[in-house]
């Protein structure tokens, strides 16, 4: 994978040249030689938030079975007030 790092101003002149090194890899942009930005294929980026899970949705999948979860019992133990 080849990243590609463009400034703010290469990127306004030659929109795409950035567009065709995303299919290759990320394009960061950058601001006064700072990174700011990052360019994606499609596809890159979904492959990127796919992968992020919540326990809610990993918990409704089919596998769910498969996964160990045993988490310690809660032991609530109640205190009288002190209304003084």
């Amino acid at each position: 994978m080849a990243v590609t790092t463009l400034s703010s101003r290469e990127l306004n002149q030659d929109v795409t040249h950035a567009k065709k090194a995303s299919k290759h890899g990320p394009v960061i942009i950058t601001d006064r030689g700072k990174p700011a930005h990052v360019l994606l294929s499609f596809e890159d980026y979904q492959r990127l938030t796919k992968q992020r899970r919540n326990i809610a949705d990993a918990l409704t999948m089919p596998d769910a079975a498969d996964i160990a979860f045993d988490p310690p019992k809660a032991i609530i133990k109640a205190k009288p007030a002190d209304l003084t």
